[in-house]
């Protein structure tokens, strides 16, 4: 996957077309979320990372895991590279 096809306020779905996240910047080979994606309470308006390998395609302004949504969520990374 590319990181040239993906830009800011793109959408990204699960496998399943649910909403994950909205691309806030790609940095390092992840794609970084906008905060407001971020979750509740702990997680709440700090930055998560989603793996360009997990991108199975781009689809107009939508962003197509491999995964669905739910198994997504939880490859998601902290700053840092650590899980959530």
């Amino acid at each position: 996957m590319s990181s040239e096809q993906i830009g800011p306020d793109m959408e990204v779905i699960g496998a399943d077309g649910v909403h994950v996240g909205t691309v806030d910047a790609v940095i390092d080979g992840r794609i970084k979320l906008a905060k407001r994606d971020s979750g509740e309470g702990a997680h709440k308006n700090h930055d998560h990372f989603i793996d360009l390998g997990m991108v199975a395609e781009v689809e107009g302004q939508k962003i197509r895991l491999s995964a669905n949504a739910a198994v997504a969520v939880t490859f998601e990374e902290e700053q840092s590279g650590r899980p959530v």
